[in-house]
């Protein structure tokens, strides 16, 4: 009997081994023929980008401070207001209904009043004018100080996303400092108060702030990372480009399927005191977010995979009576 369940037991490793290297070997075959087509795919891309990157440059015969213009200035700008027209459209007319179903704080914004929307474009409009724009003058210099932001040859894909790591880290350290301490009562008072006019925000409003808040808190926490890191002019204007859509759809009022979710941010606006940064990695180790962990917008703070709002899939509760 004990001989007979060796056997069954060797047979069954037997199996056991035959079954887990026959995959192994598929499941290597498969990944090896993946990697090949996704680097020939890759290879191909790259390709397009550097020839479509030399066009442009020899376009404008090289000349730098037009390149960085259109790079760091024109394009990021062109972003920030071609998404934000689609959504200020949406705020006036109250449609499409495909965007205003999704709004966050409900009944709000239903249509936006246009005396202070106007108001809020005006302060915007003179934000990136008299103040991103001279700053950008001087990140120019700074950017030429480095040598390679003007090179003929595009940094690769991988390193793109090793800055784009760094960008974003340095990002939320000076933007979750930065805004705390506009939060401090007197600065709050003559300064941070301007942009909390909007309770409940709308795309446009992301910067909508008083001149000195726009520089600290802003302008100076996206620009560090380029210049820490000398980056290509191409990896500046996505990097800006991605930073104003980003804040733009954090401040939009709409949680809207298969992007970023803006109930952090939207909390803020509504109670001033949590939410403070960008990821939350530093709100929840400073523990600025014990508030909104508890809320249904915590719930509701997730990446939207179906075209059901998240405001019926996850109501808020019943409210207490007074």
């Amino acid at each position: 009997v004990a001989c007979s369940q060796e056997e069954k037991l060797w047979d069954a490793l037997k199996i056991t081994a035959c079954v887990l290297g026959t995959g192994l070997l598929i499941i290597t075959a498969l990944a090896n023929s993946v990697s090949w087509y996704v680097q020939t795919i890759w290879d191909a891309l790259g390709h397009f980008w550097q020839t479509t990157w030399l066009k442009f440059y020899y376009l404008f015969e090289g000349n730098e401070w037009t390149i960085f213009l259109l790079g760091a200035a024109l394009i990021p700008t062109l972003a920030f207001w071609c998404f934000n027209g689609i959504l200020m459209v949406a705020d006036v007319t109250g449609k499409p209904v495909f965007i205003t179903r999704y709004r966050i704080q409900l009944g709000k914004n239903d249509p936006v009043d246009t005396k202070k929307l106007r108001q809020a474009i005006y302060t915007v409009l003179c934000n990136q004018f008299c103040i991103s724009l001279p700053m950008l003058v001087a990140m120019f210099y700074v950017m030429k100080w480095w040598g390679n932001t003007f090179s003929k040859e595009l940094p690769t894909f991988h390193w793109f996303l090793v800055e784009l790591s760094i960008f974003t880290l340095i990002e939320e350290i000076l933007f979750y400092y930065t805004h705390r301490l506009v939060h401090l009562p007197l600065l709050y008072k003559h300064i941070h108060k301007k942009h909390h006019e909007w309770t409940a925000p709308i795309g446009v409003v992301s910067i909508y702030a008083h001149p000195v808040e726009h520089i600290l808190s802003n302008t100076l926490p996206v620009m560090t990372g380029p210049m820490v890191m000398g980056s290509h002019v191409v990896s500046i204007a996505a990097w800006f480009s991605l930073a104003l859509v980003t804040t733009s759809i954090s401040h939009c009022g709409y949680h809207l399927p298969f992007l970023p979710s803006p109930e952090f941010h939207d909390f803020h606006h509504l109670k001033f005191n949590q939410c403070y940064g960008v990821l939350g990695v530093l709100d929840y180790l400073h523990g600025t977010d014990t508030v909104f962990r508890k809320t249904k917008a915590y719930e509701r703070h997730r990446v939207l995979l179906s075209l059901t709002p998240l405001s019926e899939s996850i109501p808020e509760g019943p409210k207490r009576a007074e």
